[in-house]
């Protein structure tokens, strides 16, 4: 697998670039805004993943994010130093996977990694087609389509709308969505993100996205998906 990371602070990108290298991926290092879009322009088709810095010298992440999605369906998560829902929600309006903060554990970035590139690996088995009301899910493939029109979201948009396709029915906690967004027990888990994918669910696939009727909240409990 091959990273694109680009971040300016040399004394960071030179941990994080060992830090991969360790756990077998191959990576392409850029310091600047400059560097990291002639990557883009030229050797995209061979990059498995962006690692962006938001802050750049000459620029932003959220712009290389921009580039990376017009061209490519190539999985992009941020690295930022600020946390708070104005940027995740930029973020993930801009189709960023995922987002961690600084500083962060590298065993932690690694694992949202991996989960990121689960979303866009394509597994060997059978197709499989989920139903939920007008959303369809094609799970093999990993689109979801809404009335009959492919909707483009997130990898963890669709790791949360899978949690509800196989618990169709059931009332599920925050607690126990944020425990199987994530691969670990949830030491690092952002309770506010849960909110803001919820609503970016509800605006891509209800509807009306302020009447939910797809993904339903509970009062006190969490939320529950029905099927149909």
């Amino acid at each position: 697998m091959r990273i694109l990371l680009v971040e300016d602070d040399r004394t960071i990108a030179s941990g994080l670039e060992y830090s991969l290298q360790q756990d077998q991926f191959e990576t392409v290092l850029c310091v600047d805004a400059a560097s990291a879009k002639r990557v883009i322009r030229e050797e995209l088709e061979t990059i498995d993943l962006c690692l962006f810095d938001l802050s750049l010298p000459d620029g932003s992440g959220y712009e290389l994010c921009t580039l990376v999605k017009e061209a490519a369906d190539v999985p992009v998560i941020f690295l930022t130093a600020v946390d708070d829902e104005v940027n995740v929600v930029m973020g993930l309006d801009m189709g960023a996977d995922d987002y961690v903060t600084k500083p962060f554990r590298v065993r932690e970035l690694i694992s949202r990694i991996r989960m990121v590139l689960r979303r866009y690996q394509k597994q060997p088995q059978a197709q499989q087609v989920m139903q939920l009301q007008h959303v369809t899910i094609h799970t093999l493939e990993g689109k979801v389509y809404k009335h009959g029109e492919e909707v483009v979201i997130t990898a963890l948009e669709y790791r949360l709308l899978l949690i509800f396709a196989n618990h169709v029915g059931q009332v599920l906690t925050r607690a126990q969505l944020l425990e199987r967004i994530w691969d670990v027990a949830g030491d690092f888990v952002n309770d506010n993100t849960l909110t803001v994918y919820i609503k970016r669910l509800r605006d891509k696939l209800e509807d009306d996205p302020h009447k939910p009727m797809l993904i339903q909240t509970v009062r006190g409990l969490g939320y529950k998906v029905g099927g149909g």
